[in-house]
């Protein structure tokens, strides 16, 4: 960390400090606090012409106090003395009115993160305005550029993004990190004989040096948009699906949801008290691993201050326990996992399958890359959503299709999954490749 990183920090710890003092002179039994600040710049550039150029900075203050277990919260963007201290007063306040909840409360102090190992989250990118348009332009023109049957463009994005988060409570525990985010993305249409399609890809990392190169990026949106033109639609049937690794993420998200400690002490999950079932098939685990360098779901600690551990999740396909934050652990008479902000680097493991030999195993079936729609319901598990991509015979892409409908329930689904893809998408908190599954319901004609 630079020293004027360093600096910044130790302004941020003592805003939490002065928070936490004053709750704590104002009556409060227990108080937290955490603080952020943010900047960004953010560029999207269509058919050559800046369409949006944003600069952001942003800065927050949010106040969690208890009296008992009774709970107020405030927030400010205002950093002054007397906005903090007309912050808490709020929150106090609010406490005041507050019922009594006997979950309520700050984590056990034994949990907090007692050190934070340095992750490389933090990698400036000193980009200017007229860098971004240009990178920007490059990454729109190569995709224009790939295919004569790219007729237009929705745009290429180009966004830098850092920030600085100090969380402290009443336990003593005060810490934080900076952290950095960096993307591109670009989006063309196809058009041929009166068939239009479009497509995207984008790439993003901590490190904008780990970014994919911006022409890449272009060309392989083109890629994808071209592959879709003349795409059909298919008859009613029942048939293996193959999710793309970015859906594929989605499904595993669907997973996250359902053995969430809200969705378990609400009762409205499709995977009700599921620990120690049998949740996938033997050959899949599932693994968080919340200290991998550099990844963008990694943290030293959670949204509480509570250490990050790395945890089976699940173990040859037994579900080993759900992802709880301090209050919904209470609920369930267990102990927090760290996970109050959702989870951190969680990577689906198994024998892996390369893009190639995970078509020829799917042999005959539908290989889907894009999804439409929100059909899923987290208390049945129905799953339902529209869907585009590839009919395979033979192991081999033989057309693209669209306007149909995948369909099946998200528990069958799981216990369903064949094969892994070694294609893993790491951008992002779940690192799954992609996942076949060995039949679904494919609505169409």
């Amino acid at each position: 960390m630079t020293p004027a990183a360093q600096h910044d920090q130790k302004a941020l710890e003592q805003v939490v400090e002065r928070a936490l003092a004053l709750a704590r002179g104002g009556g409060a039994t227990a108080a937290e606090a955490a603080v952020g600040v943010s900047t960004g710049l953010s560029v999207t550039v269509r058919l050559g012409e800046v369409e949006t150029l944003e600069y952001q900075r942003d800065r927050s203050l949010g106040v969690t106090v208890y009296a008992g277990h009774r709970k107020g919260s405030a927030s400010t963007a205002n950093l002054t003395p007397a906005a903090i201290e007309e912050t808490v007063r709020k929150a106090l306040s609010i406490a005041s009115f507050t019922a009594d909840d006997q979950y309520a409360g700050l984590p056990e102090a034994e949990l907090m993160a007692d050190r934070l190992p340095d992750l490389d989250l933090s990698h400036p990118w000193e980009l200017e305005a007229p860098q971004a348009v240009e990178l920007a332009r490059r990454c729109e023109a190569a995709g224009l550029a790939h295919d004569a049957r790219i007729r237009n463009s929705e745009g290429a994005s180009v966004a830098t993004h850092r920030k600085l988060r100090v969380f402290g409570n009443s336990h003593g525990f005060v810490g934080g990190y900076p952290s950095t985010s960096h993307s591109v993305s670009c989006v063309v249409v196809g058009q041929d004989q009166g068939d239009m399609q479009r497509d995207y890809w984008y790439t993003a990392a901590r490190d904008w040096r780990a970014l994919e190169d911006v022409e890449l990026v272009g060309r392989k949106a083109a890629e994808k948009a071209v592959g879709r033109l003349g795409a059909g639609k298919l008859s009613t049937r029942k048939a293996p699906v193959l999710f793309a690794p970015e859906l594929a993420r989605g499904l595993i998200g669907n997973f996250t949801g359902a053995i969430g400690g809200g969705a378990q002490y609400r009762r409205s999950s499709f995977l009700l008290d599921a620990s120690g079932q049998q949740v996938f098939p033997e050959a899949i685990s599932l693994i968080e691993r919340p200290h991998l360098r550099g990844a963008l779901g990694s943290a030293p600690f959670d949204g509480e201050g509570v250490a990050t551990r790395d945890r089976e999740l699940v173990i040859d396909g037994v579900l080993d326990g759900y992802l709880l934050d301090s209050y919904s652990a209470r609920k369930l008479g267990l102990v927090t996992t760290g996970n109050a902000g959702g989870v951190h680097n969680l990577v689906v493991q198994g024998h892996m399958l390369d893009p190639k030999t995970l078509l020829r195993k799917l042999g005959t079936g539908l290989f889907v890359t894009e999804m439409m729609g929100h059909g899923v319901n987290p208390v049945t598990g129905d799953y339902s959503r529209g869907a585009a991509g590839f009919w395979v015979e033979g192991g081999e892409l033989a057309r693209p299709v669209h306007e149909i409908t995948v369909a099946g329930n998200l528990r069958q689904m799981y216990l369903g999954i064949i094969a892994l893809g070694d294609d893993v998408d790491t951008r992002g908190a779940i690192h799954c490749g992609s996942l076949l599954i060995d039949e679904m319901t494919i609505a169409g004609d």
